[in-house]
């Protein structure tokens, strides 16, 4: 199979897993009660928002279920869409999607009943099936694709993933995105013992899709098991360097095992892989030191070891890992800060502490079940989770949203609506568009101090994977002790500021003419956006024209400055009676976009006039020349120029009072002439119809006005890679 055609597999697959899912109504939320009273935090609630923060990080076309006002669809062109952003950028890695599904898998797996018993059942698991998904599409049968993203690009820019992809093609010239492939077992090993994971929670609710996810999982072992290497990722090394990959065939073939119940793969760990696992420094003693994170699963792999096969000895081997977390073990136990948080690295100090804390909790309900040791590790794993949220002297919550105080100043590229580039004061002098609600902050350095700002990105980056061993953890915390969703969750949004405006100013006007500076202005957030038909109307009263014994036919239009070649102004148009306007126009969505400094202001200076020797004009009646600024340095906010969306009032106050709210959206077609994914315009919607729009998004073949309108399958007037997707997803059906 050619990469084309893995390529086209890797999307259909993808698109027919996701179209299983369907969005459940909404009922009553059921209350569940707080089983003791030393935990004062509302765990549902924290799930919620969790799971609300993994929406938030959905990369290609939104589930349909995606709770997140202020996203929309992206990174339509992905080599392999949907997948989670990894962090606080826009990069996808295989090898972070499946750990932290393999994480919350497992949380599931364990305590599926406190889910159940809060309601969230149904939505984890969309949430989860969203990247498992995802990582089926990356699976190319001999290779997988493990990042999609250039980490130069993406971490040299600041803006919303929206509008991505303008930035991309306006620097880099591409319309698509780099991807890379491999067959390391580090990436693959995560990916199947993600898949198996997905496998054992989807085989009851969903047995077809739980067979793909197995299917999958077996091959992904096979690359891993074949390989036996780590050395092959050099895109992804400068963020997720891997230092060994034994530990990830251990974690992949137990998971293996507990989905096929085949004795090969506990044969396999016993003859191959233990015996490579990490040594404790300078000594043939297995290791128990460090922790269990992306790139070092090896206690996961030891927990699983022992819950498979029952030997004492390997309970024995996880208990040491505990007691050196909690109480220190051969003379070593883990630092702590001051007030009490497990402290192992500065990078991610929560995300270890939480991870440990799910396993803690496993361990204390599986191995040690009814003994002293459970107590002990059920109460660690209570307080690092309660530190998240307040529990530690400065009563300060690590989880943003959570509590009254939590981080201002979260390292994460969309939430903050950033238009310009410009983020660096974010938090102080700079206000984020949106909450990010749920996710865990790195958290503190192992003094206990932690820097609230957006650029220390060890204490206030996000990512992924710190949420993941989090939200494992939360499903134990559920299922013992409760909490209740909240029914206003997630909260609407209205926006902060204007996302669309005009300013303006007045260059020059004479007894003939009016000559206007325009700034038009894209400061969207709720989403981001590029408007493929954005337009504005200046409008202008010709009583005195008429008077003078001209026509409007005698009035002249044109543009001085134009910043963008491509921008167009119409001759006068009536408006009502005397009243008219000139309308300028962007038509081909390249132009004022919220993507950067240079793009998310467009100027234009144009003058309207008269015959030099009429001397009638007289701007002063003119409705859009009423407080506009006296020079063109001086350009003022007005909204008596009023801007459109394909011919929707968006911004400003026509003359007769309509306003952005009254005005209905325009449409052309009425919905009985169209036919969606008609694009030839034969009455039926087959492959040919597929065929002849990709052929018309790379301008290789030409479609009929009706033809575009059929082709436009999200109903957003714009033909972009989002309605090829879609189609495809049609005949698929």
């Amino acid at each position: 199979m050619n990469l084309k055609a893995k390529r086209l597999a890797a999307l259909l697959t993808t698109g027919a897993i996701c179209g299983t899912i369907v969005a459940a109504p909404k009922s009553a939320l059921p209350q569940i009660q707080v089983a003791s009273a030393a935990n004062t935090y509302n765990y549902v609630e924290a799930m919620q928002k969790s799971l609300f923060f993994y929406q938030v990080q959905q990369s290609g076309p939104l589930a349909d279920w995606n709770e997140v006002s202020w996203r929309a669809d992206c990174m339509m062109n992905d080599y392999v869409t949907g997948g989670w952003f990894d962090a606080g950028d826009h990069i996808k890695f295989a090898l972070t999607n499946a750990y932290s599904s393999a994480m919350l898998a497992w949380g599931l797996l364990e305590y599926e009943q406190g889910l159940k018993d809060a309601g969230l059942l149904d939505m984890y698991r969309k949430n989860l099936q969203f990247s498992l998904d995802f990582l089926v599409g990356c699976d190319l049968g001999d290779e997988v694709v493990y990042q999609i993203g250039e980490i130069g690009f993406d971490h040299k820019w600041w803006g919303s993933a929206e509008v991505y992809m303008r930035k991309y093609e306006l620097m880099q010239g591409e319309t698509e995105r780099p991807y890379y492939t491999t067959k390391d077992s580090n990436v693959t090993g995560e990916m199947a013992a993600a898949l198996a994971a997905g496998y054992l929670v989807f085989k009851d609710s969903d047995p077809a899709l739980a067979k793909t996810y197995l299917e999958h999982a077996e091959n992904c072992f096979k690359i891993a098991d074949t390989t036996r290497d780590h050395k092959n990722t050099p895109a992804s090394d400068a963020m997720y360097p891997s230092s060994h990959f034994y530990d990830e065939l251990f974690w992949a073939a137990n998971w293996m095992y507990k989905a096929t119940g085949e004795q090969k793969y506990l044969d396999l760990c016993e003859s191959d892989y233990i015996p490579n696992l990490g040594k404790e420094d300078q000594s043939t003693e297995m290791k128990y030191t460090w922790g269990m994170c992306w790139d070092d699963v090896q206690q996961g792999g030891t927990l699983l070891y022992a819950l498979n096969t029952g030997d004492a000895t390997w309970k024995e081997q996880f208990r040491k890992h505990l007691e050196y977390w909690t109480t220190g073990y051969g003379g070593k136990q883990i630092n702590h800060t001051p007030d009490g948080l497990a402290w192992l690295t500065n990078w991610g100090s929560l995300r270890h502490a939480t991870t440990t804390a799910f396993m803690a909790y496993v361990a204390a309900d599986e191995l040690f079940s009814g003994t002293a040791d459970a107590d002990k590790y059920t109460q660690f794993a209570d307080t690092q989770m309660n530190y998240c949220f307040g529990g530690n002297d400065s009563k300060f919550s690590y989880v943003i949203g959570m509590g009254d105080t939590y981080p201002k100043a979260w390292h994460h590229r969309t939430s903050s609506g950033v238009w310009d580039d410009q983020w660096t004061m974010l938090g102080e002098e700079k206000e984020y568009a949106h909450v990010l609600y749920g996710a865990l902050v790195g958290g503190p350095g192992q003094s206990g101090a932690f820097n609230d700002k957006v650029n220390s990105y060890e204490n206030t980056e996000v990512a992924i994977d710190y949420n993941a061993g989090y939200t494992a953890a939360l499903c134990a915390m559920i299922q013992k002790y409760g909490g209740e969703q909240l029914t206003n969750f997630p909260p609407e949004e209205t926006p902060k500021w204007d996302e669309f405006f005009i300013e303006a100013a007045v260059n020059q006007s004479s007894e003939s003419y009016t000559e206007v500076k325009v700034l038009a202005t894209n400061h969207s957030a709720w989403p981001a956006r590029l408007i493929k038909n954005l337009s504005y109307r200046y409008y202008f009263d010709i009583s005195e024209i008429l008077a003078a014994g001209l026509t409007v036919d005698d009035i002249t239009v044109r543009i001085g400055y134009d910043e963008y070649s491509t921008t167009q102004i119409s001759n006068p148009i009536q408006y009502d009676g005397n009243v008219y306007y000139v309308e300028i126009t962007y038509p081909d969505g390249t132009v004022i976009c919220p993507s950067g400094q240079s793009e998310h202001q467009a100027e234009l200076q144009f003058r309207i006039s008269v015959p030099d020797a009429s001397k009638c004009w007289d701007a002063t009646n003119d409705y859009s020349f009423e407080g506009l600024g006296k020079s063109g340095n001086e350009c003022v906010k007005t909204e008596r120029i009023t801007m459109y969306d394909s011919g929707k009032l968006i911004y400003g106050v026509e003359p007769d009072g309509t306003t952005p709210d009254d005005n209905p959206v325009v449409t052309t077609t009425s919905e009985e002439d169209v036919l969606l994914g008609d694009v030839d315009c034969n009455g039926k919607v087959n492959v040919q119809d597929y065929v002849l729009l990709k052929q018309f998004m790379v301008k290789k073949a030409e479609i009929t006005a009706k033809g575009g309108v059929n082709a436009d399958m999200n109903q957003d007037r714009a033909l972009t890679v989002s309605d090829c997707v879609l189609l495809a997803r049609k005949l698929l059906s």
